[in-house]
């Protein structure tokens, strides 16, 4: 599928999907728990039912209703997997779902889609062996998926490298159903935002975590219970929401955000406050859960941006900064290159083809703005994040864009394309040569 974006305005009210960090997390620790769990507002979508299929791998008892899941728990006590578990194109489940194998004693093998297979796991199966568990990965020469997963975790100590908060989270998720304790140290700890978010969600279901509150050391002790709090309920998606926020700080736009929480450990919250920083006019009502965008305003440039803890944010954030005014540098992107795409080299190489001035090195993207986007072509990769920033910058472009490889938009915003059309995005989705 493709996706015609003509220059256009958004008018209107709009809410995002649920948090599909927050969606995994419950469904990860839903299923270890001992009860019954309801997950509210789950991503119903993507990466959300990839986690849903891989805890039904294990034996859980999931039912899907029309406004949530109902997950029967395990209490620890999980089967082992029939078949290969497939993880789609969902990081975070592949991560989770590695560690939860090495609760079950017998060998679980875990794979996904082709870019699943390119993204590192290395540091997190070395980590699993050194506390016990036995993992190997299927391709010697590779780091990345498919692996395999015997239990039983036994605990101990361990270090790894935090460049990527899911090996952090995954261990700690995990280690509290170990034979014994853990005592987990991180170096290079980056998107600290995400660990909070486990830990918070760890605590809900009734286990305490000892750590030094700058995510680099973490004390669990094992043999643990989760116990289910009753009711999930999964808050709005942040990373979702830079995406239209963004779309109506660029182009002259009257847009209200609605259902969102202000108080959730979510970092891309920071995109509503570096995008004010930029010079866009947004208001909050945090009582009332809402945004309001007010677009048409020039933005500025002159700022230098650590995404360390944000790296989701960085597509959206790269088409602001490419109708600022002056020089936009984002900065501490190292591991912007390890999720779905090397989001650095294709934001760059898609934006340069389009006339913007944007320039990279190893950890850092600059841009040289404000920039006149042209029309034209271009692919989403199958990244659902680049997808939705492209249309942002086609929504503010000279002429037409189209952006092909549309469908991975559904990983994490469902419906994005006609929430924005019901809002006047002027898009023409186009499918199997039909003009929807």
């Amino acid at each position: 599928m493709r996706v015609q974006v003509r220059p256009s305005e958004l008018k209107g009210t709009l809410q995002v999907p649920g948090s599909k960090s927050h969606t995994i997390r419950c469904a990860v620790l839903s299923s270890l728990a001992e009860g019954e769990s309801v997950i509210k507002n789950p991503l119903a979508s993507g990466d959300g039912l990839s986690s849903l299929r891989a805890a039904r791998s294990f034996g859980i008892a999931i039912e899907e209703k029309e406004d949530g899941w109902l997950v029967q728990g395990s209490g620890g006590h999980l089967s082992l997997p029939q078949n290969c578990i497939d993880t789609g194109n969902s990081g975070t489940t592949t991560c989770f779902f590695t560690s939860v194998a090495s609760l079950v004693d017998g060998y679980t093998v875990i794979t996904g889609d082709e870019q699943i297979r390119r993204r590192p796991i290395k540091i997190l199966v070395d980590a699993l062996n050194t506390l016990g568990a036995k993992a190997f990965l299927t391709r010697p020469n590779q780091a990345a998926p498919p692996v395999v997963v015997r239990g039983l975790l036994k605990g101990g100590s361990v270090t790894i490298d935090g460049f990527n908060s899911q090996y952090v989270s995954s261990l700690l998720l995990s280690s509290a159903l170990a034979e014994r304790s853990t005592v987990l140290t991180v170096r290079n700890a980056l998107e600290k935002p995400y660990v909070r978010m486990t830990l918070d969600w760890m605590r809900r279901f009734g286990v305490e975590v000892a750590n030094d509150h700058d995510c680099e050391h973490f004390v669990l002790e094992g043999g643990q219970t989760y116990h289910s709090p009753g009711m999930c309920i999964v808050p709005a998606d942040w990373s979702a929401v830079a995406f239209p926020l963004v779309a109506a700080s660029i182009t002259n736009s009257s847009l209200t955000l609605v259902g969102l929480d202000f108080a959730d450990s979510q970092g891309d919250k920071r995109v509503v406050h570096i995008l004010r920083d930029m010079g866009a006019q947004i208001s909050a009502d945090e009582k009332a859960g809402t945004l309001f965008v007010e677009g048409g305003k020039p933005l500025r440039g002159g700022l230098v941006i650590d995404l360390g803890d944000i790296p989701d944010a960085l597509p959206a954030l790269v088409v602001a900064a490419t109708q600022a005014e002056g020089v936009t540098t984002f900065t501490n992107l190292a591991h912007v290159r390890i999720k779905e795409t090397d989001r650095v080299q294709e934001m760059y190489e898609k934006l340069t083809s389009l006339g913007c001035d944007v320039r990279i090195d190893s950890d850092s993207l600059t841009v040289y703005g404000p920039c006149k986007i042209k029309g034209g072509e271009v692919s989403s990769s199958d990244d659902h994040r680049i997808a939705m920033a492209l249309v942002c910058a086609g929504l503010a472009a000279q002429e037409e864009l189209t952006i092909t490889s549309i469908e991975c938009a559904d990983v994490s915003f469902p419906r994005f394309f006609e929430k924005l059309m019901a809002c006047g995005a002027d898009l023409k989705l186009i499918e199997d040569d039909l003009v929807k």
